[in-house]
This record gives structure tokens, sequence and C-alpha cells, in this order.
């Protein structure tokens, strides 16, 4: 092979000069500058886009540290939000569910919630207790009722939801009870009425035989009827019928019979009394005479299982108004001396004939007084009416001066005391 040849093939096997390898920081940019004998222009944009892709010394560092910043931070945060969701059953008026909460205490989960809870309503755990994940939280509402127990009205508050686990919490025995709603009624928030009348024993006593009955009357009278007792005309109970019968009471049915009476009953008068100066002291002198009135009266007469009972009044009829006694009373002092009668021993005279009564009188009734004077002889001394109703002293007065008109005559047989 000449010369020339190797020389040839070495010229055509031979690369352009490539110049040495330029520092990093002294590289050029994207935009290559093209240096004469290095080669085509696309060659030179396929030198930019290598240099581009070589990896500088340094950038792996910067690149992972900011990458293992964030897997951190969302590692970190991912398991904060793990830990605080909480999931708890929270069962409502008996409804339950499950649900994810954030809530720290049985408080904040009400709020979250929107359940407002009230003095009444029941909470377990109780309002305030910390919360974890799997608890259970009930709320049960109070309702109230207005409840009437054997005739006894009260208003009381339950948490259930029927009648029927109303009685039940409220500790009332329904077996054979009356119930004005039906056991499975529900409850709402708003309550409602509730009479129940338990069942009792109750014994009646009637026509001489004795029963013994349970029932839930609502009155005495149910019960009577119950028994097939009837009551007609005036029949009643000891007790009163439209009352309540209680546990253990006894009643008896009383068989009543009953007339009517009227009576005409007196009405006593008055007696009007006024005082006269021109009679003597303790003369009375009667104007008019008083008369009674009438009343016309109505009792009720009554058998009760076959004993009298006391009559009772049950009307009054005026047939006649009385009419007063009307009185005239003296006033005058009388004279205690009579000339030619003083000195006398008129006690004497008194007890002997009438025992010294001022108001004798003796058993024809025609002499009274102290001294027995008759009516004429009375009056023509100036006496009123009669002397037993005059005072003593005036009929001392007036026997002096008998005795000074015809002596110790009057007196026949007592005359003589006088002078003993």
């Amino acid at each position: 092979m000449s010369t020339s040849q190797g020389s040839h093939r070495a010229g055509r096997r031979s690369a352009p000069t490539v110049p040495p390898p330029v520092p990093v920081h002294e590289q050029p940019t994207q935009e290559a500058v093209l240096v004469p004998g290095q080669g085509s222009r696309a060659e030179a944009r396929r030198a930019a886009r290598r240099r581009k892709a070589r990896p500088r010394p340094g950038d792996s560092l910067r690149r992972i540290v900011p990458q293992a910043l964030v897997v951190a931070f969302l590692a970190g945060g991912t398991s904060a939000f793990v830990a605080n969701d909480k999931a708890i059953r929270l069962s409502v008026d008996g409804v339950p569910r499950t649900l994810h909460t954030f809530a720290d205490d049985v408080d904040e989960l009400l709020a979250d919630e929107g359940l407002a809870v009230g003095s009444h309503d029941i909470v377990a755990p109780a309002p305030g207790a910390a919360l974890t994940s799997g608890d259970e939280v009930v709320v049960r509402y109070g309702r109230p009722v207005a409840l009437t127990l054997d005739g006894r009205r009260r208003q009381v508050w339950t948490t259930a939801r029927t009648v029927d686990g109303a009685l039940r919490q409220l500790g009332v025995r329904a077996e054979g009870a009356f119930l004005s709603v039906s056991r499975n009624a529900p409850i709402s928030r708003r309550g409602l009425s509730l009479d129940v009348r338990t069942e009792r024993t109750v014994t009646l006593l009637a026509d001489g035989r004795e029963r013994t009955l349970r029932t839930n009357a609502a009155t005495v009278r149910e019960a009577v009827e119950e028994a097939g007792i009837t009551l007609s005309g005036q029949d009643t109970t000891s007790v009163p019928p439209g009352s309540f019968p209680r546990d253990g009471q006894t009643i008896t049915v009383l068989r009543i019979t009953g007339t009517q009476e009227i009576r005409e009953e007196p009405i006593p008068y008055a007696v009007e009394r006024t005082r006269d100066p021109e009679l003597f002291a303790g003369t009375e002198v009667v104007e008019r005479q008083g008369a009674q009135g009438v009343r016309r009266v109505t009792y009720t007469l009554r058998t009760v299982n076959g004993v009298r009972q006391k009559p009772r009044k049950t009307g009054e009829e005026i047939v006649r108004e009385p009419v007063s006694r009307k009185v005239r009373v003296g006033t005058r002092p009388l004279p205690t001396s009579v000339a030619g009668a003083d000195g006398l021993d008129w006690g004497a005279l008194a007890a002997c004939e009438s025992g010294g009564r001022p108001n004798a009188v003796d058993p024809s009734g025609t002499y009274g007084g102290l001294y027995q004077f008759d009516p004429g002889t009375w009056r023509s001394l100036g006496g009123t009416g009669v002397a037993q109703n005059a005072s003593a002293s005036e009929q001392t007065y007036r026997a002096k001066k008998l005795y000074v008109q015809r002596g110790a005559s009057p007196w026949p047989h007592c005359g003589r005391r006088l002078t003993r």
C-alpha cells in the first residue's frame, strides 16, 4: 500500500479535532455557539441537549430533600387525621345510627348534631363525658303525661315512647285496669292525657247479702251496677254514689222509703212593756192580750233498711202571725204609811192567808196575793189587774187601806193575827 493511499484512509478515519470539555460553570446555555469545523447545526443542538441532560454535581440532593419533606408532611397529617376521627353509635329515641365525628365529648357531639336536651331528657353517657371511637351515645327525650290515676290527677314525665312503656316506667299496675288510651298508642314529645283506673276489690252489703267485687269502675254507682244491684226510688249508698271506689272499701246499699207529714205549730208572741209614771211601782197593767201565731211545717219521715229515722224538717209556711202582748209598768213610788194601820203585824197576817207568797192563788182561783184579795176588792182600792200580779209592797199598802175602811173583817179567820 502506498503511502498516499494510507494517508488517504487515515484521513477518512480521522475525526475533527474536539476541544477539551468545558467546566460546568463555564458551559454555554442551550443556544450553543457553533465553532468552525465542529459539525452541522443539528449536531450542535444535539450536543446542547446532551449537556442539559448530563447530571450536574449536587442536583440529586437538591431534588431529594424537598420530596422527602413533602412525603413526611403528608404522612404526619394523615396520622393526625386518623387519630382524631371517631366512629360513634348514636341512638336518639331508639333510632340508632353510626357516624364519624371529631367531637371530643358528648356535649360537642350533641351540638354538632343539632340535638338540644332539657332537664327531663336522658343522655348517656352524661353530657361532658369524653368520647373515644366505638362509644355509644343514647338520647331519650322526656314526654309530659297528664296522669289521672284512680281519680287523683298529677303531671309526670316519661322517656317511654308508648303508653305501655310509660306505665312500666311509672310503676303503674295495668293488668285489669281501664285505660283511656290504648297501651300501644305512641306518646309524642308534646305528651298526652292518660286516665288509668286500676282493678280494685270492694265489698257491697245489700239486702242482707255481702258481695265482693273486682272492678275498675269510676264511681260507686257503677260498681253497684256491676254487682247486679239495682237502686230505685230514694235508694242510695253509705258513701256518695258519685265518689271513687277505693281498694278494700265496704259500701252499704241503703233501701229508703219516705213519706211527708205536715204539722201546725204555735208561734210564741212577744211582750211589749211600756213604763207608766201614773201607776205605782210594781204594778203592771195589760193593755192588750197576746195571741200566738200558727205555722205549717213539713217533715220528711224516712225508713232506712227498715229503721225509722228522726223526722227532718223540709219546709215551713206561716199561717197566722202572732200578736204581741202590751203591758204598762208602773214607776210611781208607793206610799209606805197609812194612818190607822201602821204598827200592825202585816207579816203575820200574810203568813196566815197565803204562806207569805205574793203570787199565791186559792184553789178556786178567786182570791190571790199575800192577803187573798178578790178582784173586785182589789180594784176598789185602786189596784189594777189582780193582786197576785202586784208587788208585795203594793199589796201591803192596799191591805192597810182596806183595814182602815173595814177593820179586820175581810180576814175573818186570820185577822186577829194583826194585833198579837
